[in-house]
C-alpha cells in the first residue's frame, strides 16, 4: 500500500479553478508536511507564468526560485509537484518526475543541516486532466535517482490545520565567520561564509531542546493529555554548546583568513506541527531547521540585494547606508488555523510590492493591511571601523524592541566584504 496524503479541501477548489483556465500545461508546487505517520498537503502554488516560457520543464526551472522555499515557515516545505494537462498520462508522469527531482536538487542545495534518519524521502506527483478531471497520484523516492513511481492515496479534508500546534523559541546568536584571503571572487567568499554557517548549524542540531521547560523523550507525543482539536502553543529553549571537536581545535586556531564577520543578537523562530500525534522529536527537528534557515536566508538575501545594488552603482561608497529587509508575515486566507507565510521587504520596496510578490510567487491575494509588520524592527549601519593590518571586520548587532536604540559598526569600503558583512546582520523577531 502506498503513502496517503490528507489534503486541505481548499486545494481542491484551487486546482479546479486552474483546470478551467485555457493554459495547458499548468505546473506548480504542493506545500505541506511529511511525517513517518502521515503526509499533509495544505497549499498548491501555480508556477509563475513567464512570457518567454517555451517549454514546460525549462519554464518551470526558471520560474522556481529559492524564494518560494524561503517564504515558508518552519514545518512547511515543498512535498511534491502537480501538472494540469490533457497529455498522455505516461508523458505527464515522465515530466512530473523530471520536475520533482529538479526542484529537490534546487531546494536541497540551500540546506545547511544533515539529513535525519526519520526524514521522509518520498515526494508526491499529481496529474490532473482538465477535461475529465481524472486525478493520478504517484510518489517517488527523491534520494534514489532510479526510483520508480508508486501509487498513493489522495484524500481531501476540511479544517485540516485548525488544530495544528505552534512551537516557538528565542535564541541568542553569537558566532564569528571567517572571510577568505582572496576577496576578488564573490563565489569564493560566499562558499567560505556558507561553510562557517554550516559549522554553526551543526551546533544548533546538537543543541539541547527544552519544551515548556522540560526535556521530553524523543518518542513522546507532544500533545499527549491535551484536548483534541484544540490548537496548542509551546515555548521552547535551545541550549547550545560551543565545545568543538578536539581534532579540529588546532586547525581552527591557526587557520588564516582575510577578515571575519561577527553575528550577534537574538532571533525568534517558530514551526508548525500536524495534529496527528506529533512526536517531540519532530518538533525539535523542525524548529532547529527553521532557526538555521532563518539565519541562512537572511544572509543570502541581503547578499543578493547588495550585489545587485553594487552592480548598478559600479562600486560601493564608504558612506553608503544599507537597510536590512524586515520580516513580514501574512496568514493564509483560507485557514482558521495558525499557519502563515512570510516575506521580506527590501529597502527600496513598499508594502504594495510585497503583496505583488506574494501573488506572483505564492498566488496569494493579500491586502497591505493583511501584512503583519510588527515582527521585526529595521536598523542601519551607521559607521565603519578598520582593524589593524587593513582587515575589515563586521560587528552586526540586533535591535531589540525592549532595549534602547543603538548603532552597529561595520565596514563598507571593500565591496565584497561589505556585502557579506551586511548580509550577516540579524533582526530580532518579536513573537505575536
Amino acid at each position: 500500500m502506498g503513502r496517503g496524503y490528507i489534503v486541505q479541501d481548499d486545494v481542491e477548489g484551487y486546482l479546479s479553478k486552474l483546470c478551467e483556465q485555457k493554459a495547458d500545461p499548468v505546473t506548480g508546487l504542493l506545500i505541506g508536511q511529511s511525517s513517518t505517520q502521515r503526509d499533509f498537503v495544505v497549499m498548491a502554488i501555480r508556477t509563475p507564468q513567464k512570457e518567454e516560457q517555451t517549454c514546460t520543464l525549462l519554464g518551470f526551472m526558471f520560474a522556481i526560485d529559492f524564494q518560494v522555499s524561503r517564504m515558508l515557515p518552519g514545518g512547511l516545505s515543498v512535498v511534491g509537484v502537480f501538472i494540469i494537462t490533457d497529455a498522455d498520462a505516461k508523458d505527464a508522469l515522465t515530466t512530473l518526475r523530471q520536475l520533482l527531482f529538479a526542484v529537490e536538487n534546487l531546494i536541497s542545495s540551500e540546506h545547511l543541516w544533515d539529513p535525519a534518519d526519520d526524514d521522509v524521502t518520498d515526494c508526491v506527483t499529481l496529474h490532473i486532466n482538465p477535461k475529465t478531471r481524472k486525478t493520478v497520484c504517484r510518489t517517488f523516492d527523491i534520494k534514489d535517482p532510479k526510483s520508480v513511481a508508486k501509487p498513493a492515496d489522495w484524500k481531501y479534508q476540511s479544517g485540516l490545520c485548525s488544530s495544528w500546534a505552534t512551537v516557538s523559541c528565542s535564541l541568542n546568536v553569537d558566532m564569528l565567520l571567517p572571510l577568505p584571503n582572496n576577496r576578488t571572487s564573490t563565489g569564493n567568499m560566499e562558499e567560505c561564509l556558507k561553510e562557517g554557517l554550516k559549522a554553526w548549524a551543526h551546533q544548533i542540531e546538537s543543541g539541547l531542546c527544552l519544551i515548556d521547560g522540560k526535556r521530553l523523550p524523543e518518542d513522546s507525543e507532544l500533545t499527549v493529555g491535551q484536548r483534541r482539536n484544540v490548537r496548542q502553543t509551546y515555548t521552547t529553549q535551545l541550549l547550545i554548546t560551543t565545545v568543538r571537536d578536539e581534532n579540529k581545535r588546532l586547525t581552527d586556531v591557526i587557520e588564516q583568513c582575510g577578515g571575519s564577520v561577527s553575528v550577534t543578537g537574538a532571533i525568534h523562530s517558530r514551526a508548525y506541527l500536524h495534529s496527528n500525534k506529533p512526536k517531540a522529536r519532530l518538533a525539535e527537528k523542525l524548529l532547529k531547521r527553521d532557526v538555521v534557515s532563518t539565519v541562512a536566508t537572511r544572509v543570502q538575501m541581503m547578499l543578493e540585494e547588495l550585489l545587485a545594488s553594487d552592480q548598478e552603482s559600479k562600486g560601493s561608497d564608504p558612506g553608503d547606508f544599507f537597510f536590512l529587509p524586515p520580516f513580514l508575515t501574512v496568514p493564509l486566507p483560507f485557514f482558521s488555523g495558525p499557519l502563515c507565510v512570510c516575506d521580506y521587504q527590501f529597502s527600496d520596496e513598499g508594502l504594495s510590492e510585497v503583496t505583488e510578490r506574494l501573488k506572483e510567487m505564492l498566488d496569494i491575494d493579500a491586502a497591505e493591511e493583511d501584512l503583519d509588520t510588527r515582527q521585526e524592527m529595521t536598523f542601519e549601519i551607521t559607521g565603519c571601523d578598520i582593524t589593524p593590518g587593513g582587515h575589515r571586520d563586521m560587528h552586526a548587532c540586533v535591535l531589540c524592541p525592549d532595549c534602547p536604540p543603538f548603532c552597529c559598526l561595520g565596514v563598507a569600503m571593500a565591496t565584497a566584504v561589505a556585502l557579506l558583512a551586511t548580509a550577516a546582520s540579524m533582526l530580532y523577531l518579536n513573537d505575536i
